[in-house]
């Protein structure tokens, strides 16, 4: 005890060794490696710039490269090694979380005994024609094993036998044209349709309503080759032995067919098999160029009605039914035996805590899975968002973190239906509604090499612009210009072309769910064709063995530049949503577009002029012209039948103004000031969910935006008028049709009205 007195006293006797140790001690903590606070200015100020510059081309590179080598279809062993693999570089990355989430949802395979094929039958029943059953490959990958043969998922199984009609792209006008205009039947037909225009779901849809009882699948070099274009591998045009892979579901945003509206986890109620949501009733099956050449070549019965039937296969294009000539007595088979069985898939969620609000989220999420080897779907999103994930890494890893917390998400089963995604969205969903600020998608960064394409809500609009002229193009003539630039020169808008081009949501993607079931915030952007010139569907080899690392690094983006901007764009995105004081949303913008989707509905309506008077479509709030505020063109004879809508938009524009103005002026540095601001920026998009849904598409939520009914892969907008209006003349009871008309629009008037009513000053 007194030698240790002792040593006190020196100490304490020893002011200059005390200050010493002191200066030592505080020194080292201060330099020790320690996550830092958010509001270290050498790493908060310069983290925007750092987080694009970190990002390389050649890292894309890498990860496409290696996400590639083996095929990954949902389902399988090596898309679960795959996500295992993204789980474990995630947390090398440093997010403070990645988990594996798994459901058990509907999957659907060929049999591996009875493969799916067409036949061409004689009048004893002899197959003297039988389609391809396997693409060949590509070179290089020969000895590839656990290559699927093309096929359409959840098709029904079946072995049909009758005469073929020609039903160019099974529109749902290709259809009327058939039934109204040439009097031609497709009831107990087989049809064949060609792929491109719309989802080819839409297509099998349009085919059980004509009463066919198969479809086949064919791409026509017309949409699926390129004028001077190779076919691959010496070109990135379709080899007439490849065929377009896709689910063929009716799911109308339900997520598993067995589990609509709930996780497809273990303690959930399933339906039978059979009794699957959206499932068709007839066998579909794909088929490439060369063998459709051989069945349309030997069709009779009608024309072509117009050059817009036909495609550049060596044929007439005769419509049928049935063969011509001396094949009069032939028909086609089908042989369809493809199998739908309950599979286990996994979602990777990775988490970025936030750290002022923790509690609001960002979500960038796209899929994983592919058809094959993905080349580009998806592969050219997942490696993009493997590299945004490590970008983000790296800043927190130097002490950074984001203001609200960052959800990085690598989806499976996208391909059968958006599966994974609304899953999770389906899990999650009463914490989504309540904290998920927005949603970004990372599927394919590239669809073509042109320019930029986006597609979000209007919330978003004034933010792309702003960070694409952050950004430099890299397309070729457009050196030391923006981003912004070149979209702006390669693709004004339509309707104002000082602004590029920005399409509305539909789905085909795994926004769906968070935006139209949800009304989250949701926007996607990836580089794509051009749209005017070139009229081929999509990118040519779209869902092949052909979609390889090769096609991307040879034809596509040699230089990874087009995917390393959209990585930039994408990173972007999240990092303003994330770490902006305020939430970059613009609801001025929202106001402008409702204002151009009603004149839109106007326009339609008008072509009814005598129906709108006879049925009195104003459910009571005419106003002569001059005494309302409804702009006068959307006025009909001094009454404006949708003054309800046209009222409710511009008390929406007001709020919106009105909203800003304050946003302008709210103090900062007040946190429950700023706090109720986002908020009301957060919940508008919430606005324009009814929770009722659209009629018979109760899981398409959103009343301003929705797929089209006839083309889930185009957005609709107004969806629930629009679709009341579609082919109203051809209606049985106009009366009782022209009411639901009205029953629309007062729906539509009511959430509009609503959505302004959240923008006004918390009382």
């Amino acid at each position: 005890m007194a030698r240790s007195k002792a040593t006190l006293c020196t100490w304490l006797g020893c002011p200059g060794l005390l200050g010493c140790f002191l200066l030592g001690f505080l020194a080292g903590w201060f330099t020790k490696p320690t996550e830092k606070t958010p509001n270290s200015s050498d790493v908060y100020q310069n983290v925007r710039y750092k987080l694009v510059a970190e990002m390389k081309a050649e890292s894309i590179k890498r990860f496409l490269r290696s996400f590639t080598k083996l095929p990954h279809l949902a389902g399988t062993e090596q898309n679960l090694l795959l996500a295992k693999q993204i789980q474990g570089q995630w947390k090398e990355f440093g997010l403070d979380s990645a988990e594996l989430v798994h459901y058990d949802v509907l999957l659907s395979y060929p049999d591996e005994k009875q493969p799916n094929y067409v036949s061409v039958i004689d009048d004893q029943g002899n197959e003297i024609f039988n389609t391809s059953l396997f693409e060949p490959a590509p070179p290089g990958y020969e000895n590839v094993t656990d290559i699927l043969p093309p096929y359409n998922a959840f098709s029904a199984q079946g072995v049909p036998e009758a005469d073929l009609v020609y039903v160019n792209y099974g529109r749902t006008e290709d259809f009327f044209k058939l039934e109204r205009e040439m009097g031609i039947n497709c009831t107990g037909k087989i049809v064949i349709a060609r792929y491109g225009k719309i989802f080819r779901g839409n297509k099998v849809k349009n085919a059980i309503l004509a009463g066919a009882q198969g479809i086949i699948l064919y791409s026509d070099p017309a949409d699926y080759c390129a004028p001077g274009v190779d076919p691959y591998p010496k070109g990135w045009n379709l080899p007439g032995g490849g065929a377009q892979r896709g689910n063929v579901l009716n799911l109308n945003g339900a997520g598993d067919p067995l589990t609509p509206g709930y996780p497809a986890k273990e303690y959930t109620f399933r339906y039978k098999v059979n009794e699957g949501v959206g499932i068709p009733k007839i066998p579909v099956h794909p088929i490439g160029y060369h063998d459709a050449e051989v069945l349309l070549r030997a069709m009779g019965g009608s024309a072509a009605p117009d050059s817009s039937w036909k495609g550049s296969l060596n044929v007439s294009y005769n419509i049928g039914p049935g063969f011509a000539d001396n094949s009069s007595t032939r028909k086609v088979r089908m042989h369809v035996h493809t199998n739908n069985k309950i599979t286990r898939i996994y979602n990777v969620i990775g988490i970025l805590r936030g750290a002022v609000e923790p509690d609001r989220y960002i979500i960038l999420g796209g899929h994983r899975d592919s058809w094959v080897f993905g080349g580009i779907d998806p592969t050219t999103g997942a490696a993009v968002l493997q590299e945004v994930v490590r970008s983000f890494g790296k800043m927190k890893m130097e002490g950074w973190r984001p203001k609200r917390t960052i959800i990085f998400a690598s989806w499976d089963a996208e391909e059968f239906g958006l599966l994974g995604s609304t899953e999770w969205a389906e899990e999650n969903a009463r914490v989504l509604q309540e904290r998920a600020v927005a949603y970004i998608n990372t599927d394919s960064s590239i669809e073509g090499n042109y320019t930029l394409r986006v597609d979000c809500t209007p919330l978003l609009y004034k933010l792309v612009y702003n960070l694409t002229k952050e950004i430099l193009s890299p397309d070729e003539g457009y050196e030391n210009k923006s981003l912004y630039d070149s979209w702006l020169e390669k693709d004004p808008a339509t309707e104002n072309n000082s602004y590029p081009r920005i399409n509305k949501l539909g789905s085909g993607s795994d926004f769906e769910a968070y935006f139209q079931r949800l009304g989250i915030a949701s926007g996607r952007v990836r580089y794509t064709k051009n749209r005017k010139a070139d009229k081929f569907s999509n990118y040519p080899v779209y869902h092949t063995v052909y979609e390889t690392f090769e096609l991307v690094e040879q034809f596509y983006d040699p230089a990874f530049k087009k995917q390393l901007t959209i990585a930039q764009l994408r990173g972007k995105l999240v990092y303003e949503l994330a770490d902006s004081q305020v939430i970059p949303f613009d609801c001025r913008d929202y106001g402008e577009a409702l204002k151009g989707y009603s004149n839109r509905i106007y326009k339609l309506a008008k072509k009814h002029e005598e129906q709108l008077k006879t049925y009195k479509v104003s459910f009571g709030h005419n106003v002569p012209r001059g005494k309302s505020r409804c702009p006068s063109t959307a006025c009909w004879k001094g009454w404006c039948f949708l003054y309800p809508l046209f009222s409710a938009v511009m008390n929406f524009s007001k709020a919106a103004a009105e909203f800003h103005r304050r946003l302008e002026q709210v103090d900062r540095k007040d946190p429950v000031a700023v706090r109720i601001m986002n908020d009301q920026l957060m919940f508008l998009e919430r606005a324009f969910i009814d929770p009722l849904g659209l009629p018979g598409r109760k899981f398409y939520r959103h009343i301003i935006f929705a797929p089209s009914s006839h083309n889930k892969y185009a957005g609709e907008s107004f969806p629930g008028i629009y679709d009341a209006m579609f082919d109203i003349e051809n209606e049985a009871d106009q009366r009782g049709a022209w009411e639901e008309v009205k029953r629309q629009i007062s729906i539509a008037a009511f959430t509009v009205q609503a959505a302004a009513g959240t923008l006004k000053q918390v009382a």
